[in-house]
């Protein structure tokens, strides 16, 4: 696709693992899409580190030489990231470097974290290198990615933002790798984030459901979570709400969907939310100050 062939407005997500992008971003994705939005996704592992839900999946679950050369879970959940980008009408979903470049780091303090091909210890201007002929290639206005502590503290977290962070700085540098493309300007940046009211009160629906998991998750282990105060933009996908679901159910192997809910492999029930929120880390609002953002694209010439 060349410049002139670009849709007016362009959106940008980078996620460390499949699942990641339906939890945090499935209701905006589906709704930028369906509106004509160009919507790329890069994934930058395949998650091969994560825990298997279904007994009847158990076999894909990690195990010695797991994230190696082939890993079958990591061969499933690149299938399950297909589905779930079929869901949301996204086109445009890529692997960070190509299939395998990265492997999941697993949580923070284990073993996996020092693999030679682990995320984490990825050099990180290399890492944005892949990442920045992305930029230079679909151009986006707005990036959305995590907070510097990944949400919840997860090592390939942490480094997905750090190296989308690096990438928009590089992408705009003509001196960069200049056979890359022609460099780019990314408008905005955004942070994923739970409003912290709305956490409270889908905990709340959720209790008095009577939705049976194997328990009830703490406001604290949802990743994202702030004060109302810090929270600049908020995008109502509630017209998406299903799609958002058909999204994390299609990523089987992490999450079971109930109704307005789901769990992860803990079995510990949270809220699934229909309106997302973030917060802008870089570039200019398009609301009147103390008002949040409707629409990422606020602001942004188009």
């Amino acid at each position: 696709m060349g410049m002139t062939d670009l849709p007016g407005r362009r959106l940008l997500l980078v996620h460390a693992h499949p699942d990641d992008e339906s939890i945090n971003n499935g209701a905006t994705m589906a709704r930028y899409a369906a509106e004509g939005a160009q919507v790329t996704l890069v994934t930058c592992t395949l998650g091969e580190e994560g825990e298997v839900i279904p007994p009847s999946l158990a076999h894909l679950a990690p195990g010695e030489g797991s994230a190696g050369a082939f890993s079958p879970l990591g061969a499933h959940r690149e299938g399950e990231l297909a589905a779930a980008m079929e869901e949301l009408g996204v086109t445009d979903h890529r692997l960070l470097g190509g299939r395998g470049r990265f492997k999941d780091s697993g949580m923070m303090g284990l073993p996996q974290n020092d693999r030679e091909d682990a995320f984490w210890g990825a050099d990180v201007d290399g890492a944005a290198a892949y990442l920045v002929e992305v930029i230079r290639s679909v151009r986006p206005q707005v990036l959305v990615t995590y907070d510097p502590d990944g949400g919840y503290g997860h090592p390939d977290h942490i480094q997905a933002h750090r190296v989308a962070t690096r990438a928009a700085e590089l992408a705009a540098d003509g001196d960069f790798r200049p056979g890359l493309g022609v460099p780019h300007t990314i408008a905005k940046i955004y942070w994923n984030r739970v409003a912290r009211s709305a956490a409270e009160e889908g905990f709340a629906r959720l209790r008095a459901s009577g939705i049976a998991f194997d328990g009830v998750a703490d406001i604290g282990d949802v990743p994202g979570v702030v004060d109302d105060a810090e929270i600049t933009a908020e995008i109502d996908g509630t017209a998406y709400a299903a799609r958002k679901a058909g999204a994390m159910r299609a990523h089987v192997t992490q999450i079971a969907v109930d109704g307005a809910f789901f769990a992860l492999s803990n079995g510990l029930g949270q809220p699934l939310f229909s309106t997302e929120h973030y917060q802008l880390a870089r570039g200019a609002s398009g609301a009147d100050p103390g008002v949040r953002e409707t629409d990422l694209f606020a602001g942004v010439g188009v």
